[in-house]
This record gives structure tokens, C-alpha cells and sequence, in this order.
């Protein structure tokens, strides 16, 4: 709180000066500060400038001289020490009321420093106040409150202390360092209002929040309720105003203060079901959708924010209903896989389905199936490479042989969904986005990258994502991760398919003059003859025949 001071008015003080004051339209007390003065003098300057550049007339003359007289005499009037800004409302209780003196003569641009910078407001019924308190900013700028005893004390518990420890003649209340002595202005403003939750609609969320700081530090909990009332009603709008209103308001859980209904917007102690359901339900919802439009825009947004919330690491989700050797990482990537295994098991019994000599796909409702499913599992693998958890599903990938051997019964038509799953793992490895295994990468190329070439042209000409040039990097990549003799065996297959197939087949060529360069040219093993080039021309021709 700022430092009080409480003093008497001795007689013979030098009386603060008075300047007009600034209503809002909403009708609150405005205490305007030196620039909002300087501005305003500025206006009256220019509208004057406006005034005098049309041409006068005879008559025209007379009447600004008159003018002028009698605005020399009101400007004499307005800059008495004995001036003063008075309300004309009603009595304490029942409203505030204020009167401006406005300048209309013409005066030179006004210097900062010789800007206005005291102001005297007088709340209530004039000459029945009772108590001067004294609001001193920064720079100096000063504004002295004529209010009542009675309504400080009914409303402010800081005042009503203050004043109970003082004698009752005490005429006189000064405040140092106000931050905002608007703020403080319309606070005491309030005071006299009777239903002031009216009086802060159509306010800025920021200006109410300022309102509640300065009513917590008077001690002002009818103030304080009405904004809270005020903030549980109205929209936050973006993130960062409500991050203010939520850092404002968590504190403020004292007695007859009502914070909890503004905080249950962000927050919940009573969830009808756990984080891990609704996240699954919310997954499940979106894997199941055949909307097209609707399918593609949510996975979208959900992908999105689950990126945020890893790179984050947010953990505001816990909750009672968890258990404590799981965080909210471990309760997400559980979901995923276990929509992972539901994904393939409907792939294989679709596959299975289709396989079916006797099976008849006329309307291709069979075909659309396996390409959402294929869709959802490159979805989810996207998510989990994002996360750096997708290992488990390379593993699940590379062991699905019953359904690699299913792929060459079905129509390429059908089928060459999946190879772009192959594809997205092959990519993954390359960019170091997933660390399998040797065996497991192995296994990968051995199970499924005949399929993929076998399903190259339709990948080419048939996903508008494929990205030709990423996918034969991501495949070079990862061959050139095993043994040299592995790479030998996978690369000596492709170069048969890429032989008879050319621009249908991935060209694997720059990973083919790695391993070349491996094995011919810079051995890190003692030569052994030309048995190895022999062998591998025996195998080349073998492969080609």
C-alpha cells in the first residue's frame, strides 16, 4: 500500500489550484494526467486556429472583440486560487456530480512544465464534506478528494482503521506514490454509487482489473464482488488478458470474497471423467469421423496442440483421479498407442476381407475404409514422431508380415494407402526423428519396401503430400544405417526393380554410391582381392535374369 499521512488543514494554507476534469462517457470520475492536459490544449489551440483563418466581416469584428473581452474576465475568474470544482448532484450515497470550467480563449502551446498538475474534485452534496484526501503520482501530479467520513468508513476497511485510530477532528488524509490516481479517483467515485456493477459494464476487462487492485488495497469488498461478478460474465479475449485476469484473481480467497466462479473457467476440481478418457474419447471421435472437411481440420488443430503441449511441458492436467507414477506425457502416448493397435487390427480384418477371392467391391466401400484407417495410423504416427515416442510403432509396423502378405492380393488401388506409412517411418529414421533398432530397421526394409516400390506410381500420382524427393533420401538413409552386408543384400534388390521400373521404382542412387564407396573404395577392413566385385557382379546378373 502506498504511504499515508494523515495531517490538518491549518489555516492560511495555500489552497490547490483547480482545472477542469475529464468525465468518461460511461460516467466514471477521470483523473486526468498531465498529458491528457496537454493534448486537450492542443484541440482548443487548433479549433482556434480553424476559427481565425476565415475572413471577417464588420460586424464580425465588434463581436470577437466583445467575445474576447469576456473570455479575458472568465479566464481571470478560472485562474483564481480561490476557484473551486463543486458536484451539483445529490447527497452522499446517491451518485457524484462534477462541473468543468472550459477555456475557449486562444493561448500559445503550453510548455510541460507549465502543464496543470493539481485537481480538487469535491464528491456529494457541495459543502457538506467533511474529510480532504490528498492523491500524490508520480511527478508530482496531485489530486485532493472532498468526501465523507461516513461513506470512507462504511466501504474501506482501510480507511474506517485509519480513521478509528485518529480523533475525530482529523480533517485531512495525504496518500504518496499512487500508481494510478485515476484508478484511485474512480475507486472513492464508487464508493458513492449504489449499484455498481452497472456502473462497470461496457468497462475493458483491463480497467476493471485495475479497479479490483485498488479496491483490495482499500479494503473495498462490495467494489471487489462487483468485479469479480464483472470478470465471471464477460469473454477474456486471447490469452494474455486471461493470464491477467487469472493471476489477479487466484489470490483472492478471503472471507465474503468470491473468486472460485471467475477461476472455474480455467480450472475444475470435480471432472466428470480423467484427462486419459477424455483425451481418448476426443481421438477416438476423430479417427471415426468419414466427414472428410471436418476429419482433416481436427486432426489438424489436435496435432497442433499436442505439439504446443510437449514443447511446453504442461502439467496443469493433473488430476486426483491419476495415479501418481503416471504424468500426463505418459497417459497421452498410452492413448495413442492403444489407438495405434485399434487402427491395425481394423486395417488387417480389412485386408483379410479383401483378400477374399469371392469378395465383391463394386461399390469400393471396402477400399474407403482401408484408406481412413491408413489415414488415421499416418496421423497418429505423425504424432508420435512429434512427441519422439513413435520406436514402439516401428516395432508394431516392422512385425505386421500376415498383413505385408496380404498387400499383393488386393488392387493397387486399395492397397497403396499404407505404403505411404512405410514411407513416413523410412522418412522418420532418416531425420533421426525415431532410433529403432538394427533389427527392427531391418525388418522394416526386408517387410515393406517391395511393397512401397511395388506401389511407387501410385504414390507418385496419387497423394498430393508425397513428397518424391524426402521419401528416397528418408529410404537411403536408413539402408545405409545397417551392416554393410545388409545394405549390400537390400540394395542389390533395388537396383533389379529400379533396372526394369526406372522413374516408377525410388532412385536410390545417391545411397548406392555410399555403399559403393564403402566397399571399393575406402574399405576400413584389409582388401581381400576382387572377390568381392566378382560376387557382386554374379549377384547383379542373378537379380537381372
Amino acid at each position: 500500500m502506498a504511504e499515508i499521512r494523515l495531517t490538518r488543514v491549518e489555516q492560511g494554507q495555500t489552497k490547490i489550484r483547480n482545472v477542469p476534469i475529464a468525465v468518461t462517457p460511461e460516467g466514471f470520475w477521470c483523473c486526468p494526467s498531465p498529458i491528457v492536459f496537454q493534448k486537450t490544449l492542443k484541440t482548443q489551440n487548433s479549433i482556434n486556429k480553424t476559427k481565425s483563418s476565415t475572413l471577417p466581416t464588420k460586424n464580425s469584428v465588434h463581436k470577437r472583440e466583445t467575445i474576447q473581452n469576456t473570455e479575458k474576465q472568465l479566464m481571470s475568474t478560472l485562474l483564481s486560487d480561490d476557484q473551486k470544482v463543486i458536484s451539483d448532484g445529490p447527497a452522499p450515497g446517491h451518485g457524484l456530480g462534477l462541473k468543468g470550467s472550459i477555456v475557449t480563449e486562444r493561448i500559445p502551446r503550453p510548455k510541460v512544465e507549465s502543464l496543470p498538475r493539481k485537481v480538487a474534485i469535491e464528491f456529494g452534496e457541495m459543502g457538506t464534506s467533511d474529510l480532504k484526501v490528498v492523491l500524490i503520482g508520480k511527478h508530482g501530479f496531485t489530486v485532493k478528494l472532498s468526501v465523507h467520513k461516513s461513506v470512507l468508513m462504511a466501504n474501506s476497511s482501510f480507511f474506517s482503521a485509519k480513521l478509528a485510530e485518529q480523533e475525530s477532528c482529523l480533517s485531512c488524509v495525504e496518500i504518496d506514490d499512487c500508481d494510478d490516481v485515476e484508478i484511485y479517483v474512480e475507486t472513492v467515485g464508487l464508493m458513492y454509487c449504489k449499484e455498481m456493477k452497472l456502473r462497470l459494464i461496457r468497462q475493458s476487462v483491463s480497467r476493471v482489473l485495475r479497479i479490483l487492485k485498488i479496491a483490495e488495497l482499500l479494503g473495498f469488498k462490495s467494489c471487489m464482488q462487483s468485479c469479480l461478478e464483472f470478470l465471471e460474465a464477460v469473454p477474456w479475449v486471447g490469452e494474455e488478458e486471461e493470464e491477467k485476469v487469472v493471476s489477479s484473481v487466484q489470490h483472492l480467497q478471503g472471507e465474503n470474497i468470491k473468486a472460485t466462479p471467475v477461476l472455474k473457467r480455467v480450472s475444475s476440481d470435480h471432472l466428470s471423467s480423467p484427462p486419459k478418457d477424455i483425451l481418448s474419447h476426443i481421438i477416438d471421435l476423430v479417427l471415426k469421423s468419414k466427414e472428410e472437411r471436418g476429419r482433416r481440420e481436427m486432426k489438424s488443430i489436435v496435432l497442433r496442440l499436442l505439439r504446443e503441449n510437449n514443447s511446453s511441458n504442461i502439467n496443469n492436467n493433473n488430476s486426483s483421479n491419476i495415479p501418481t507414477n503416471q504424468s500426463p506425457t505418459d497417459i497421452c502416448n498410452e492413448t495413442l498407442y492403444r489407438s495405434c493397435n485399434s487402427c491395425l487390427d481394423s486395417l488387417l480384418s480389412l485386408f483379410k476381407q479383401a483378400s477374399d477371392p469371392e469378395f465383391d467391391d463394386n461399390k469400393g466401400g471396402v477400399a474407403k475404409l482401408i484408406a481412413l484407417e491408413a489415414d488415421n495410423l499416418t496421423w497418429l504416427l505423425e504424432i508420435l514422431a512429434d512427441r519422439q515416442v513413435a520406436d514402439e510403432f516401428a516395432i508394431m509396423w516392422a512385425n505386421q508380415q500376415e498383413l505385408a502378405s496380404l498387400h499383393t492380393k488386393l488392387p493397387i488401388v486399395s492397397r497403396h494407402h499404407i505404403s505411404g506409412i512405410t514411407a513416413r517411418l523410412y522418412v522418420g529414421i532418416g531425420r533421426g526423428e525415431l532410433l529403432p533398432s538394427k533389427d527392427t530397421r531391418l525388418s522394416l526394409l526386408q517387410t515393406w519396401l517391395q511393397p512401397l516400390m511395388d506401389d511407387y506410381t501410385w504414390l507418385l500420382h496419387g497423394s498430393r503430400s508425397f513428397d518424391r524427393k524426402v521419401v528416397e533420401e528418408g529410404i537411403g538413409r536408413t539402408i545405409l544405417t545397417l551392416p554393410l552386408e545388409d545394405q549390400q543384400s537390400i540394395l542389390l534388390s533395388w537396383l533389379g526393380c529400379f533396372l526394369k521400373a526406372g522413374d516408377n521404382c525410388p532412385n536410390l542412387q545417391r545411397a548406392f554410391e555410399v555403399w559403393w564407396r564403402r566397399t571399393f573404395v575406402r574399405p576400413y577392413c584389409e582388401p581381400q582381392g576382387n572377390t568381392t566385385l566378382f560376387k557382386l557382379i554374379d549377384d547383379t546378373k542373378a537379380v537381372e535374369d
